[in-house]
């Protein structure tokens, strides 16, 4: 199964692209809601993007953004709060704004950093929460980072830090929000020239803006996580996901080794990925470095042979719903019983077999994804609102269709 470009590693891409000078071409790029918002806010900002067959070509405006303006992200969390950063590079004031369900989401911990880093914002309507304007951009320094709902926060500002004067650190008092995140984002800066460094908690970003090169998204390990669940539902069932070896070192590619602990075989073929499904036990395991993943996780213990147990999952009750939540009642309605926690879920599966029934996706992708997968496992699954999906797979029930092709 062919798995489409990241969603965490095109939008750090873009932006970087976009901040650089001269001209790059984003190849592999995933077109989808998400990150089709990012290239429409980028171009509103002045950056000319030229869709190719298979990604971006980015003119860089060298540091600054031309022009100002109103950027609706939709439901894009990342996209928006990337865009906080980036309206801090600006000549113009830029009103950064979403969704319902976006302007619920925290933004006061990323406006609090970029401000604390010479930015200045006004909330456009409730504190803490978007519409919000930039009216001062941003100059740099070095800045203590306390507990923060979202790792985003930290990855804008290090993205956007080699066009700052003084560069920019960050001092984290306590162990990053989805940290392997953070992490990626380092590696993304330093993949293309700039000078980032991570020490003993620190995230240190010098003031020296590259000329950015073209760069390659891999596979995303999110989307892949759905194709992981099928195959390891099923014994004897091999799932092949082809060059997934360069997204080894994205955050969801941990799930490989929680199948694997569940009763899953993973083995590889040159770049080529291949899990094998076996009878799956139950697991207990702290999710917080692969919060996405947590869902398809939870959707696979919903199967599972014995009961599991899922924890470090705070961060997923300020997603596009209130996944914690939403998994318990969907596994529920499935026939599993789950205690929900305020931060983990205790689960007892849901017999394979049973009557036709409609799951709630919540207008949130990774849930009619998660569940979807579940319909190639338990035959009579039916998701509702399945559009969402567009937000980060739009081909995503066409592949679903491939796979019940192939059963």
């Amino acid at each position: 199964m062919t798995v489409p470009g990241s969603k965490s590693g095109t939008n750090r891409a873009l932006l970087l692209a976009a901040l650089s000078e001269g001209t790059s071409v984003v190849t592999g790029a995933l077109r989808s809601e998400d990150c089709d918002r990012l290239v429409v806010a980028l171009q509103t900002l002045g950056v000319r993007c030229v869709e190719l067959e298979h990604g971006w070509e980015v003119h860089g405006v060298g540091g600054r953004f031309p022009r100002g303006g109103t950027v609706d992200l939709g439901d894009g969390g990342t996209p928006a709060r990337f865009m906080l950063a980036a309206a801090t590079l600006c000549d113009e004031a830029v009103t950064i704004d979403g969704s319902a369900r976006l302007r619920e989401r925290p933004m006061d911990d990323g406006i609090r950093i970029l401000e604390s880093l010479g930015a200045r914002f006004e909330w456009l309507g409730e504190e803490g929460h978007l519409p919000v304007r930039c009216i001062r951009g941003i100059t740099g320094g070095e800045v203590e980072v306390g507990e923060v709902a979202s790792s985003q926060f930290l990855s804008a500002a290090l993205l956007v830090a080699p066009w700052t004067s003084h560069g920019v650190t960050l001092r984290c008092t306590e162990a990053p929000t989805s940290a392997p995140y953070l992490r990626m984002t380092m590696r993304a800066l330093a993949e293309v020239g700039a000078e980032a460094q991570e020490h003993a908690g620190s995230f240190s970003v010098k003031p020296e803006g590259p000329s950015v090169p073209d760069q390659v998204v891999p596979p995303d390990a999110s989307t892949a996580a759905y194709w992981w669940l099928v195959g390891a539902l099923v014994p004897e069932a091999s799932m092949t996901v082809p060059n997934f070896a360069h997204s080894m070192d994205q955050p969801d590619a941990a799930l490989l080794s929680v199948f694997e602990d569940m009763g899953a075989k993973v083995t590889r073929s040159g770049t080529d990925v291949i899990l094998t499904g076996g009878s799956l036990s139950g697991v207990e395991v702290d999710c917080e470095d692969f919060p996405d993943g947590a869902v398809a996780l939870g959707a696979a213990c919903a199967f599972a042979e014995t009961p599991s147990r899922l924890t470090g999952l705070h961060t997923l009750r300020v997603k596009e719903c209130d996944r914690v939540h939403a998994l318990a009642t969907e596994i529920g309605r499935l026939g599993g019983r789950v205690v929900e926690h305020q931060d983990a879920l205790d689960i007892t599966p849901a017999p394979r077999q049973g009557p036709e029934l409609e799951v709630a996706a919540w207008n949130d992708h990774r849930m009619a994804m998660a569940f979807g997968s579940l319909g190639l496992v338990r035959s009579g699954i039916w998701v509702r609102d399945p559009g969402c999906v567009a937000k980060s797979h739009p081909g995503f029930w066409d592949d679903v269709d491939v796979l019940r092709s192939q059963a």
